[in-house]
C-alpha cells in the first residue's frame, strides 16, 4: 500500500469520527458526545505526532524554518524597496531641483545682464547722440551771435546813424 493512501485514509476516519462525535451530542446527550469528540481528538492529535515522526522528524521544524524565511525575506524586501524608493526618491527630486535652479538662474541672470548691458548701450548712446545734436545746435547759435568787439562796433555804429536818424 501507498504510505500517502494510507493517511488520507486514516485522516477521512479521523474526521468522521469528529462528525459522529458532533452527532452523539446531538442525538444522545452532551456529556456522551463531548467524551467521545475529546477521545477522537485525542487520537488524532497522537496520529500526527506518529505520522511527523514516521516520515520526517524534522518536517515540522523544516515547515517553520521555510515560513519563517519566506516571510522575512517578503518583509525585508518590502521595506527594503519602500526604503530605496523613498530615499532615491528624495535624493534625486532634491539633486534634479537644485540643477534646475541652478541652470535657470546661471541662464536667466545671463540673459537679463546682456538684455540690460544692450538696453544700457543703446539708452546711452541715444543720450549722448541727443546730447551732441543739441551741443551743435548750441554751437551754431553761439556761432551766428555776433561777438563782443562786433556788439560794440555794431552799438557805436547804431548810436550815431540812430541819433542822425531820430531827428526828431
Amino acid at each position: 500500500m501507498n504510505p500517502s493512501r494510507v493517511d488520507f485514509f486514516v485522516d477521512l476516519a479521523y474526521g468522521l469520527l469528529i462528525l459522529l462525535a458532533a452527532g452523539l451530542i446531538l442525538v444522545a446527550g452532551t456529556d456522551v458526545g463531548v467524551a467521545f469528540g475529546i477521545g477522537a481528538l485525542v487520537s488524532y492529535v497522537v496520529h500526527v505526532v506518529w505520522k511527523m515522526a514516521r516520515f520526517d522528524p524534522e518536517w515540522m521544524t523544516e515547515e517553520v524554518t521555510e515560513k519563517v524565511e519566506e516571510t522575512i525575506t517578503e518583509e525585508v524586501t518590502e521595506s527594503v524597496e519602500q526604503t530605496v524608493a523613498e530615499e532615491v526618491t528624495e535624493e534625486v527630486t532634491e539633486e534634479v531641483t537644485e540643477k534646475v535652479e541652478q541652470t535657470v538662474t546661471e541662464e536667466v541672470t545671463e540673459e537679463v545682464t546682456e538684455e540690460v548691458t544692450e538696453n544700457v548701450e543703446r539708452t546711452i548712446s541715444e543720450e549722448v547722440g541727443d546730447i551732441i545734436d543739441q551741443l551743435e545746435q548750441v554751437n551754431q547759435r553761439v556761432d551766428r551771435r555776433p561777438r563782443t568787439d562786433q556788439i560794440d562796433e555794431m552799438t557805436r555804429g547804431e548810436g550815431e546813424t540812430g541819433d542822425e536818424g531820430d531827428g526828431q
